[in-house]
């Protein structure tokens, strides 16, 4: 929290304006909306295609990325997305074979991956000889610092991943929801997922650096899941995750600028409680207004 923030009021115009007089607030809201967006519209597709697990590991990667990016005295900004692209790229050149031990073993060079990526951080940040005190907006995000230029990389590459996206999004879609039917279709299943996965990455790369790199499941897992959990309709469901992605950072945003907490923090909170609020109606109250008029006045 900025030592002239003061605290919450009961007056929310008087908040809002506060938290909007200052240059990085403005950039923090620009950058988490680009954010939000991003992760939605790419977090969607990965939670349908059951690859949260490689959205990690992703976004795992981005911390040495980071921490090797101010080792050799360049923005974090490029660090961020260089280590990201590069793991997705080294997860898509794995071998992908069908078969009762394909998955276990492809989800084994994954998680070695991660782990290889955690150790080089590691060993950056105790290379590192100065003040590294951008640790922990690495692990758990921060809104302090977004400068201009920042907010202009996020939108370049949101704006490329959501082009790229809206071209291959029927074929990925289909052969999200049923692979074999769509490899026989003729839908090119390897190039799709290649190039998905360098999306996943970017998304990650981008989330990372507002919710740090181990809470970018608030936004690249949690609104999605909680959107499909409500419609199963695709459009509204991904245009539903997008939303509320986007209602989740500027809240948490606004929570962070009058708190001392990282704004990682309130973001992973709000999204959990909207997920668990999906979850409650879904178990409780869908069914009752599911079922017809005169049955729901017979119970």
């Amino acid at each position: 929290m900025p030592a002239d923030a003061g605290g919450l009021s009961w007056n929310l115009a008087a908040d809002l304006q506060g938290v909007l007089a200052y240059h990085f607030m403005v950039n923090a809201f620009l950058a988490g909306a680009v954010v939000a967006v991003l992760a939605g519209l790419v977090g969607w597709f990965m939670v349908l295609r059951r690859e949260s697990f490689v959205g990690h590991t992703l976004a795992v990667t981005g911390f040495p990325g980071a921490a090797g990016a101010t080792l050799v005295g360049i923005s974090a900004v490029y660090g961020f997305f260089a280590f990201c692209v590069a793991g997705a790229l080294i997860i898509t050149a794995l071998p992908r074979r069908r078969g009762l031990h394909s998955f276990s073993e492809e989800s084994a060079v994954v998680g070695t991956v991660q782990a290889s990526a955690l150790a080089c951080g590691v060993l950056f940040v105790s290379l590192y000889r100065g003040f590294l005190n951008s640790v922990n907006a690495f692990l758990f995000g921060s809104f302090l610092g977004i400068t201009d230029s920042q907010v202009l990389v996020l939108l370049v590459v949101a704006a490329l991943a959501a082009v790229t996206l809206a071209v291959i999004g029927r074929p990925l879609l289909f052969l999200s929801v049923d692979a074999d039917v769509a490899a026989a279709s003729g839908v090119p299943a390897r190039p799709l997922t290649a190039a998905f996965l360098i999306l996943l990455g970017l998304a990650a790369a981008a989330v990372s650096q507002i919710t740090g790199t181990l809470l970018v499941f608030a936004l690249l897992v949690v609104p999605p899941a909680t959107a499909q959990l409500l419609t199963a309709r695709p459009f509204f469901s991904l245009m539903l995750a997008v939303l509320l992605g986007l209602a989740i950072t500027w809240l948490g945003l606004a929570i962070a600028y009058y708190s001392p907490y990282p704004v990682g923090f309130f973001i992973t909170t709000l999204a959990f409680a909207s997920y668990l609020a999906a979850r409650t109606w879904r178990a409780g109250l869908a069914p009752h207004f599911g079922r017809p008029a005169a049955a729901r006045g017979a119970a």
